[in-house]
């Protein structure tokens, strides 16, 4: 692509990697989502008297108050990120003028580098929420005293919401530009970290639901990122590698937090770990 053309989610006037078309609809959605999720965690910090165990205890206010936050942020950046019907036509009509050239044998530079670098941080933490629920599964069974085909229906409703995630964020991926689409995954990813939370076993199957469309959603844009970005004669090997250490590293991280963590802090702790993962994302 020749210079002072941007990316697909850059804006074309300022190179910026997202443009937030309403900055102030964005960074209060994002920050009254994260907002939801911290008030939560007195309760959690509250039950470790009996080693966290939250089942059966009812949704305090602010939880309560925290679940509306997450719902109203991520609906606030959504729109913050929509581009302006507007804006949209004016963006086509500069596309008429702007002229490209194929990067097939383009040599791989380091701005190549950094990008596949954040993009494989954003594979590890993507890959790292199914792993983990074979972490969860076990203490989850015991504290909401399931059976194992109840706990199945965690997974069924993680893989429904990746299957519909992944329909979901590409359409959203054509609209608002890839890097935005994978900045709402990571806001998702916070929201749902309230999972660890949860008094009921069915709040959690709708927060892994959300979860597994948020992760669902990043796994292909990260792909096609990747695809549209690197040169065509580098680009099989590395995206192949890319792919398998995403695959092992998401894996190794959701084994060693629950070797550390979960002894300590429940089997809730790998899912409020969301919070911090996804905002070292998005933020």
């Amino acid at each position: 692509m020749l210079p002072g053309v941007s990316s697909a989610s850059g804006s074309p006037r300022s190179g910026r990697i997202v443009e937030f078309h309403r900055p102030r609809f964005f960074w209060t959605g994002a920050s009254s989502l994260t907002a939801g999720v911290l008030l939560h965690l007195p309760d959690y910090v509250a039950a470790r008297e009996m080693h966290f165990h939250m089942a059966g205890m009812p949704m305090t206010a602010p939880m309560l108050a925290g679940m509306a936050l997450i719902a109203i942020g991520f609906l606030l950046a959504t729109v913050g990120l929509l581009p302006r019907a507007r804006a949209g036509g004016q963006a086509r009509h500069r596309a008429a003028h702007y002229q490209f050239r194929a990067i097939d044998d383009a040599a791989l530079t380091p701005a190549h580098w950094g990008l596949l670098f954040v993009l494989g941080i954003a594979l590890i933490v993507d890959v790292m929420k199914p792993a983990t629920l074979g972490f969860v599964l076990p203490g989850m069974s015991t504290e909401y005293e399931i059976s194992k085909a109840t706990g199945a229906w965690l997974l069924l409703c993680a893989l429904a919401g990746t299957t519909l995630g992944s329909v979901a964020w590409g359409v959203l991926a054509d609209r608002i530009g890839r890097r935005a689409a994978i900045l709402l995954a990571s806001l998702m990813f916070i929201g749902t970290a309230v999972c660890g939370t949860m008094p009921e076993f069915a709040w959690n199957l709708l927060m892994c639901f959300l979860m597994g469309a948020a992760a669902g959603g990043m796994l292909p844009i990260v792909y096609a990122l990747m695809a549209e970005s690197v040169p065509a004669h580098r680009r099989g090997w590395l995206i192949v590698l890319h792919g398998g250490m995403g695959t092992v590293g998401g894996t190794l991280v959701a084994a060693g937090c629950a070797a550390l963590l979960e002894p300590h802090f429940s089997w809730r702790a790998l899912w409020l770990l969301n919070l911090p993962l996804a905002c070292s994302c998005s933020y």
